[in-house]
């Protein structure tokens, strides 16, 4: 799936903690992917579909570099990229060996790739950050993935931080980390996540006047009438 121009702005302007508190309002409750930290502060929020990638653990015949030349690689995967795409790589949470490095990175760059969220480690940090690729990870490992793990496939369902993620499901990453929304409830999320965003700062607002929380946080039924008279 590819973002409208329309949903894109609109998702770039939602933060990842309200898309979880929408999403928990419609039942979806494992959509943040732990171990997804921003590699830099003040990482810019992005927002596109997930391209999905799987490690599974190292086997001995199979996570050496001579599979770095495999038909079934990192390298084959990366320029299956489309422009646009996040990819979401599912590392089983082992964070002592960098599943991707500058060069990778670069290419994914060169590729319009938007960011990269991984439940593992990365490699060559400095240069990473130097390609200016957004990266959302548990943080740095100098080993490279073959000491630890086996790239198996992309673009299938995979488990990342926790959560179930399909290709297309679409991701949000930020400060707090990054967050999947489902495809069939994505037009949802975006309306809900603005009447939730716009109240919060009405909420925000309030306290910031002195207003104790009790009826305010969350509103009863006066409050919102104050909220909406407002708006």
């Amino acid at each position: 799936m590819s973002l409208r121009d329309e949903q894109r702005q609109a998702l770039e302007s939602i933060s990842s903690a309200t898309v979880t508190t929408v999403l928990l309002k419609m039942g979806i409750r494992k959509v943040w992917m732990r171990g997804t930290r921003p590699l830099r502060v003040g990482m810019p929020r992005v927002v596109g579909p997930a391209f999905t990638m799987r490690f599974v653990p190292a086997r001995e015949d199979l996570a050496t570099p001579q599979a770095w030349s495999s038909p079934t690689s990192t390298r084959a995967a990366v320029e299956a990229m489309p422009a646009g795409a996040i990819a979401v790589v599912d590392a089983m949470g082992i964070a002592d060996a960098g599943i991707f490095g500058d060069i990778l990175c670069e290419r994914m760059v060169q590729r319009g790739v938007a960011g990269l969220v991984t439940d593992g480690g990365m490699r060559d940090v400095d240069g990473v950050l130097a390609t200016g690729l957004p990266v959302w990870c548990q943080g740095a490992a100098a080993p490279p993935a073959v000491s630890a793990l086996s790239f198996i496939d992309w673009q299938q369902p995979i488990g990342c931080g926790g959560v179930a993620v399909f290709p297309g499901d679409i991701v949000v990453a930020d400060s707090d980390g990054a967050v999947l929304i489902p495809v069939a409830l994505l037009d949802a999320v975006i309306a809900a996540a603005h009447e939730q965003e716009a109240l919060d700062a009405w909420v925000l607002a309030q306290v910031a006047q002195g207003a104790a929380l009790p009826g305010l946080y969350p509103p009863n039924d006066e409050n919102l009438a104050r909220y909406r008279a407002g708006r």
